[in-house]
């Protein structure tokens, strides 16, 4: 008789695509749900400083600032004027963005906050949001 005992070559090769299937799948996984984070990340921030622009500044003033930054809105921590990938709030590359509409004189009615997600539709916050 002749009984070999271990694995074919077939059985082997069968072994490692599975386990490179199993590779893939759990990187593509993990990418997206790091994106989402990222993109939690996002609307964590715009909705940090929409209150702050409604509850700190505009009861304060009575109008919205023509730009935000740390000077205006000192409520905000520092780090949340930077995007998850370390762009600062409306410069080119910047996710954030931050709109001023019907401006004075440097004293606006309305604005548009804005957020770029990686996998959802953009997020937004205004003088319009409830």
């Amino acid at each position: 008789m002749n009984s070999k005992k271990g694995f074919t070559l077939i059985e082997v090769i069968i072994l490692i695509v599975i386990l490179a299937l199993i590779g893939v799948l759990s990187f593509i996984q993990y990418s997206n749900l790091t994106a989402m984070h990222r993109d939690e990340i996002r609307k964590s921030t715009i909705n940090t400083i929409y209150y702050a622009l409604e509850n700190s500044f505009y009861q304060n003033y009575g109008y919205y600032p023509e730009s935000i930054s740390e000077q205006n809105l000192p409520v905000v921590a520092p780090e949340l004027w930077t995007d998850p990938d370390g762009h600062r709030l409306n410069t080119p590359e910047s996710d954030y963005i931050y709109q001023p509409i019907n401006c004075y004189q440097g004293r606006c009615t309305e604005y548009i906050l804005k957020a770029h997600l990686e996998k959802e539709s953009d997020f937004f916050r205004s003088t319009n949001t409830n």
